[in-house]
């Protein structure tokens, strides 16, 4: 009989475990439903938010080592400016480095970062990584790849490079739905420093046809508003050439919406450009400098970030309404634990006493820029 009750007792505590189970797994399903529904609930409008090339030279490998106490640790590189970026709607930042895992880490000319720096990145608030870039190989395609399932890990989105060329076609188009708005990305890079790839990694080159081909596939897949990203341009001249600005024509003429450039490591002009053929305003910002790096001369010791928002028109079309831009200092660190920090225009204060000179020349000289050659691009007031 005790034998018996003992048996039953183990059956009742059987049960209630596993409707506690059940009933905990319902309530994170819900909670997962509802934090879907909550992201994709349409919104008046959204604001998407782009900042460009987010570099890891030996320097800064180096200082994360030390602050971290051996291992690579990024606290404070980008706390200033993390709950600005976290308010946009749709964060998207230029990854240029492979995350190659180590041991042994690189930084210029052929760069390998650890997964920490992409996880502090992530945490800063940004949630789409392009990933064609000129140092997308620069580590092989083993890098190259790894570089995709450590941002899988980290739970990012990403575009630009693919394991393979069937593995690109399966992805892109890459279709988000960002408050409501189902918003297309495409990335593309002039090149790869001529590296190719010798086990069949795909990086997404800037080829007019394949790029025509995936725009229309992006529209097709229910995208009402079209982004693409490009990295190209020469490096350190302030200006785009005429390249970027053909190769801008005919991505408007491909019925684009955004146009967002990389690669100078210098920021470019920003302007709102009109489509003779369908009459909607398409931006077209062909540099935004370098997001974080160890780079020396002026114009390189910061960049820009652009916001454009989305709305829809009385008939419930979707549209690019507006941008605006602001301006940021990458700071060298001054102790043993600290590190390389992103100060914001509106923080600089914060921007230590010995780099306030190399501050000035870089701002006065991309507001130089901006104030001259912007087209209805103004910068943020705060």
């Amino acid at each position: 009989m005790r034998l018996r009750l003992i048996n039953l007792t183990v059956i009742a505590l059987l049960i209630f475990s596993v409707a506690c189970n059940n009933a905990g797994s319902a309530a994170a399903a819900g909670a997962d439903s509802a934090q879907t529904a909550e992201s994709q609930q349409s919104k008046d409008s959204i604001t998407l938010l782009f900042v460009g090339d987010a570099m890891q030279h030996e320097a800064q490998l180096d200082q994360a080592k030390l602050a971290g106490g051996g291992t690579h640790n990024y606290d404070g590189c980008f706390d200033l400016i993390a709950p600005f970026i976290k308010q946009a709607d749709y964060a998207v930042v230029n990854l240029e480095v492979p995350l190659g895992g180590g041991p042994v880490y690189r930084g210029y000319p052929c760069f390998s970062a650890p997964d920490s720096y992409a996880k502090a990145i992530r945490d800063a608030g940004f949630d789409l990584f392009l990933t064609a870039n000129n140092h997308a190989l620069d580590s092989g395609d083993k890098a190259a790849r790894r570089t995709l399932t450590a941002l899988d890990s980290l739970g990012v989105d990403h575009i630009g490079s693919y394991y393979d060329a069937a593995q690109r076609e399966k992805l892109v188009p890459f279709v988000k739905n960002i408050g409501g708005y189902n918003i297309g990305f495409l990335n593309y890079t002039y090149g790869t420093n001529g590296i190719e790839p010798k086990e069949g990694m795909e990086i997404a080159l800037i080829d007019r046809e394949k790029m025509a081909r995936e725009i229309k596939k992006t529209r097709e897949a229910g995208a009402e508003i079209v982004v693409v990203t490009v990295h190209w341009g020469v490096e350190y001249v302030l200006h785009e050439n005429e390249n970027q600005r053909k190769l801008a024509q005919f991505l408007i003429d491909q019925d684009v919406d955004l146009i967002i450039g990389s690669h100078p490591h210098v920021i470019q002009p920003m302007r709102v450009e009109r489509n003779e053929k369908t009459g909607k305003n398409v931006l077209v910002v062909y540099s935004l400098g370098n997001f974080i790096s160890n780079m020396k001369t002026g114009d390189t010791r910061g960049g820009a970030l652009v916001r454009a928002n989305i709305r829809r028109d009385a008939n419930g079309k979707a549209y690019f309404s507006t941008a605006d831009y602001d301006t940021f200092f990458s700071a060298k660190p001054t102790g043993k634990s600290d590190n390389f920090r992103v100060i914001p225009s509106w923080m600089a204060d914060k921007v230590p006493a010995g780099q306030t000179d190399h501050w000035r020349i870089f701002n006065n000289s991309a507001r130089k820029v901006f104030d001259s050659e912007n087209v209805a691009v103004p910068a943020i007031k705060h």
